[in-house]
Formats: C-alpha cells, structure tokens, sequence
C-alpha cells in the first residue's frame, strides 16, 4: 500500500492532521517505519512538523529542555548532558542513534525504550500539544498527543546511574534496563528514584526498593533490602529476547551490581 508524507511547519498543524484517519506521526521513524515495512496497514499517510523549536537542547539554571526531535545521537553529544550520555548511547547502534528521537522513544513499546526509562528517574516533564504531564502519567497512557519535548533537572555529577542488560552487545534489545537517581549526603541516601525497563509493558518505578535505600548507605550490607525488594510489583515481559522467568531472576543481580558499581 502506498504512504503518503505530509509536512507542516507548527505542531499545532501537524496535531490537525493527525485527526484524519489512517494518519500517524512521524519523527525519527526507527519505530513507525519498521513497523509500516512489516505490513501494519492500520495507517496510509505520516505527518511531520519541521518546527525548529523541536530539535533544540536548552539547558539553564540546572534545568534541560530537549525537544522531541532530537536525536539520542545529539544528547549523547551534548557537553551539558554527559551525566545522561549512557542512557541515550543504549539506544541501537550509531545509525539508529542518529535518526532516533527523544520524543520516539516515550512510545517505544518494552522491550525499547531505553531513554524513556532514565527520563523516568528524572523525574521529567512531558509537553505536549494537550499540556504538560508528568512522565509517570504520561507512560501510562501514551494516548496519541503530540510530544514537544521533555524537561528535567540534570543530575548532579555522580548521582545517575544507568544500566543496561542485553544479548547482543553493543545494540541488542534490552533484557533489562535500570536507570536510578540518588540524592545521596554523606554517604548515605536521602532519597532515590529508580526505574526499570522490561519489567512491565512500560517502564515503571522501584517504589518498594527506593523505599528501601532510603537513610542507608551504597555499601554491601545496607543496600541488600533495596536488592531483595527490587521486583517487587513488576510484570516482566516474555519475548524472543528472554522470558519473564529469566528477567525476574536476574535483575537483583543486575540491580546490586548498579548500586555497588
């Protein structure tokens, strides 16, 4: 079935658009592309905006905006953005990388989506052409609006960690991923964030293991309750990558590992 291209220079005309039937976004395509060569004929035309405000990374007073259509290849590059670099260097090999988005990647479906776990333990705000929501509210529930970019505060050096489990290095699909913020004072943690891909159809958070480092410090024996409470309330996905009998047993392995590294 032929697809068509339709491009319009605001966000707010692109939104029009989409209304139509059979109409589906387009920004970086890793995913919606794949997806149309895979015979999904559930759409017929992709709409774009070129809006310049969407390619633009601001980074002020210890605060990032990024718009949606910038490339994980672009944040991994940014100087003021090296404490996240991991996470978007996760994201496929180079060619992937320099035509995945930012904005994509919120909608990627488990096992992807390795950026949108580490936006989540930054706690970031999604803007949208329906107004801002908060990351969490978002994930759940990805309803179609259009993402303009996202905001969050940049850690500080040292406080984020991200990991990524894969079997085939360096661009595999994620068994697992784990990305964690730590507000940590003296050694000891004051507060965390912590969130995980591949352990539900979306990423979610590790309330259970955050409440469990609270007050302790990242040595061996403290932070073996956050371990043992890690998948607590996860749902992990079965796939041809891993099962989620697999996912369920190795990530407090994985999960140690980060905490300790």
């Amino acid at each position: 079935m032929p697809l068509a291209l339709k491009t319009y220079p605001t966000l707010g005309e692109a939104g029009s658009a989409l209304k139509e039937t059979g109409a589906r976004y387009l920004g970086g395509g890793t995913l919606v592309v794949r997806s149309a060569n895979e015979g999904d004929v559930s759409f017929s035309t992709f709409v774009r905006s070129t809006d310049p405000a969407l390619s633009v990374i601001d980074v002020k007073a210890g605060r990032a905006t990024v718009g949606a259509s910038v490339t994980m290849s672009a944040v991994a590059a940014h100087p003021d953005l090296s404490a996240i670099a991991m996470a978007a260097k996760a994201v496929g090999g180079p060619a992937v990388r320099n035509m995945a988005t930012v904005g994509g990647n919120l909608f990627a479906a488990a096992p992807y989506g390795d950026f949108a776990v580490a936006l989540l333990a930054l706690d970031a705000t999604v803007h949208t052409t329906a107004g801002d929501l908060g990351i969490e509210e978002f994930l759940a529930r990805r309803d179609g609006r259009i993402v303009a970019g996202v905001s969050f505060a940049v850690p500080l050096a040292g406080s984020f960690r991200f990991l990524k489990v894969s079997r085939v290095r360096p661009k595999g699909t994620s068994v697992l991923s784990i990305a964690a913020v730590f507000d940590v004072d003296a050694g000891v943690v004051g507060d965390a964030r912590i969130a995980l891909g591949c352990m539900a159809d979306r990423p979610i958070r590790a309330r259970a293991a955050e409440m469990a480092l609270a007050g302790a410090t990242l040595g061996e024996e403290d932070v073996a309750p956050a371990v043992a409470a890690i998948g607590e309330g996860t749902e992990p996905i079965t796939d041809a990558v891993a099962s989620a009998w697999y996912r369920a047993e190795v990530l407090p392995v994985h999960f140690r590992r980060l905490l300790l590294e």
